[in-house]
């Protein structure tokens, strides 16, 4: 992958996580999700956001739920804890300081 693909990617990544942090029970769908990054300025299909979750997960980061093609994602505490930026992992983007 190139450079920006990498940088997008981890980007992806911290923006699903802190949108999930940010609701109630830390749960949202990847419908959502897409939504939600195209919003922030990180336009994503649904297929992208389906394989970060998949990675998330695998990471341990969320946990998720596949109902027929309706994907729930839930973050767990690591999860949390990276959108939060007191902990970090070299392939997602650390936040910056919030105010």
């Amino acid at each position: 992958m190139s450079g920006y693909s990498d940088t997008l990617r981890k980007h992806r990544r911290l923006a699903i996580l802190r949108h999930l942090e940010g609701c109630t029970d830390y749960t949202s769908n990847a419908s959502i999700l897409t939504d939600v990054l195209d919003g922030v300025g990180v336009t994503s299909s649904r297929s992208q956001v389906v394989t970060e979750v998949v990675w998330l997960a695998d990471n341990g980061f969320v946990t998720n739920q596949d109902n027929d093609g309706f994907v729930v994602v839930e973050a767990t505490q690591s999860g949390v804890e990276i959108a939060r930026g007191r902990a970090m992992h070299p392939e997602i983007q650390r936040p910056s300081a919030r105010r």
